[in-house]
């Protein structure tokens, strides 16, 4: 019986503006908390109060966020200029995850426009 290789994704998370980081609800657990209370040297009670909120019924506590020039709002960890998650080590779980498809549909529309504008660092919006 021959092996079966590993898929490949067909995306660069790299080369993308961090969309996936404008989602409304980014979902933490008490995991997360923990995590992120032990990378900035604060306590559980801390992080939560710093870096997250109140969500729904199905994500009780999610990611705090800020302005950002793309996408209206985005995750408060993401380097505007970079674009880079700035506590990539201490990412929540759905961060570490996601996505979890061979392909992004984001990352499908961004290859296009680029391709179209002519412009390798064109951030596409959705809206």
């Amino acid at each position: 019986m021959a092996e079966k290789k590993p898929s490949r994704n067909r995306y660069n998370c790299l080369k993308c503006p961090a969309y996936c980081c404008s989602y409304q609800h980014i979902p933490v657990t008490d995991k997360d908390i923990k995590r992120l209370a032990k990378h900035f040297g604060l306590t559980e009670a801390q992080a939560k109060k710093r870096f997250t909120k109140k969500g729904d019924e199905e994500s009780p506590r999610v990611l705090r966020h800020k302005d950002d020039e793309h996408f209206t709002t985005i995750c408060r960890f993401i380097d505007s200029e970079t674009r880079n998650c700035t506590i990539y080590h201490a990412r929540p779980e759905i961060c570490r995850d996601f996505p979890s498809q061979k392909r992004c549909g984001y990352y499908d529309f961004l290859t296009f426009e680029r391709a179209v504008q002519d412009d390798p660092d064109w951030i596409a919006t959705t809206d």
